[in-house]
């Protein structure tokens, strides 16, 4: 899921406002001869950059010998510049993963997934380390943003990044909320991570069900009542989801409170340039166990789950209006957020993905997969074997499809049967 420049933090009750940490790296210039520093505002922009090292024909890497068994080093030695550096056995599995295709998310959940356990300072230091010896370059997470960035002679580009960078110094974040969450969690936000909690979402779950097979039956009214008011209805439904969006949040922090770790940032940014949302970031919980992280990731979307069966309810309870179709609007969006976020097969890298990327030990599931389909798929198919790994990738390339395709036609017969209802 970005660079740039100093913002006004969001504060803690009570704290005194602060500047959102910033990190500084060294880039090689344009002219490729010298380096510039660059300022990146948030660890969140940080975690999409995707390291690229050099070609491989441009790189060597050969073991060293070993005094002390079961360690190994490695000496990385860059042709072009002629500079060599020692790497151990962990800093060569990043080497590794430093394609250009992942980001630094990325691989540090790979990391996790290979070693059990992650030091947040590792990834940055050897970054610095290969920057410094000319055999990385970071580029950024969005393709347009890569191709602004090889084309800075025309004027058009510059303009056009200039722009893109105003839109990323929107990012308000702050370091010091996780006090407050500890203490709303001491105030009662555990219980949402009880056996009580769990007995009351199937209860809600089954009255909201039958809430909505009710007003099933009223689908033609309720679409005439949003179409009557298109204007009041987009506001109120955008603004209602916005502030989902920051409770989803919320509850992901909790859970990671939970659990014993700590909330290392929450913020404001606009996604992809385009979409408007917070961010909690809990990365912490990958030194927790992994039922830590798969309770973490079920709860944010929860959230849309419990907003969508109070909304159906509710709306079974109105009389014909535009409040009703407001909130029944309102409930089926957060209930098909709820979806999107929980199923894995999508293509998008939501909770329930994350969750399937821990389950089966692949940390770069999505994106390897539609590499195996678009390279050696074929070639596996003619000889008709494929390896365990590669059968993982087909699958889950096929039910992502499937399931895409099916979503698409599902939400194209809602709207023809909203029309002849």
């Amino acid at each position: 899921m970005s660079e740039p420049g100093p913002q006004a933090g969001l504060t803690a009750p009570g704290a005194a406002p602060r500047q959102p940490a910033r990190l500084e790296l060294l880039v090689r210039s344009e002219d490729g001869e010298s380096f510039e520093t660059r300022e990146i505002a948030s660890p969140a922009a940080y975690l999409q950059l995707r390291p690229q090292r050099l070609p491989d024909d441009q790189w060597e890497l050969a073991q060293l010998p070993s005094g002390v068994p079961g360690t190994k080093k490695y000496v990385l030695k860059s042709r072009r510049a002629e500079n060599y550096l020692q790497l151990d056995e962990e800093e060569r599995f990043l080497w590794q993963q430093m394609d250009g295709r992942v980001s630094m998310q990325d691989i540090a959940v790979a990391y996790v997934m290979r070693y059990g356990s992650f030091d947040f300072e590792k990834i940055p230091q050897l970054i610095r380390k290969l920057l410094l010896a000319d055999l990385l370059t970071l580029r950024p997470m969005s393709r347009l943003r890569d191709i602004l960035a090889r084309n800075r002679r025309n004027p058009a580009a510059r303009a056009m990044e200039a722009g893109i960078h105003a839109i990323e110094r929107l990012n308000v974040s702050s370091r010091r909320w996780n006090d407050l969450f500890e203490r709303i969690h001491r105030w009662g936000g555990w219980l949402l991570f009880t056996p009580a909690a769990v007995i009351g979402l199937i209860v809600l779950t089954a009255f909201g069900t039958r809430a909505l097979v009710h007003l099933w039956n009223d689908l033609g009214a309720i679409s005439s009542a949003l179409g009557h008011h298109a204007i009041v209805a987009i506001i109120a439904l955008k603004l209602a989801f916005f502030l989902t969006v920051a409770l989803h949040q919320l509850v992901h922090a909790l859970a990671c409170v939970h659990y014993g770790r700590r909330v290392k940032e929450v913020g404001f940014i606009v996604h992809h340039l385009v979409v408007p949302t917070f961010y909690a970031d809990v990365t912490d919980l990958f030194m927790a166990s992994r039922r830590a992280r798969v309770v973490n990731a079920l709860a944010g979307p929860t959230v849309h789950l419990v907003l969508g069966m109070l909304g159906v309810i509710w709306a079974n309870a109105l009389g014909p209006g535009l409040l009703q179709a407001c909130v029944a609007a309102s409930a089926v969006l957060q209930l098909q957020s709820f979806i999107v976020c929980i199923y894995p097969f999508s293509f998008l890298e939501m909770d329930g993905y994350h969750v399937l990327e821990d389950a089966v030990g692949m940390p770069r599931l999505s994106q390897e997969s539609s590499q195996f389909m678009r390279g050696t798929f074929l070639k596996r198919l003619a000889l008709g074997r494929f390896r365990r790994q590669e059968v993982v990738y087909l699958a889950y390339f096929t039910l992502s499809l499937l399931s895409v395709m099916a979503f698409v036609g599902l939400n194209a017969w809602l709207i023809l049967s909203a029309k002849h209802a």
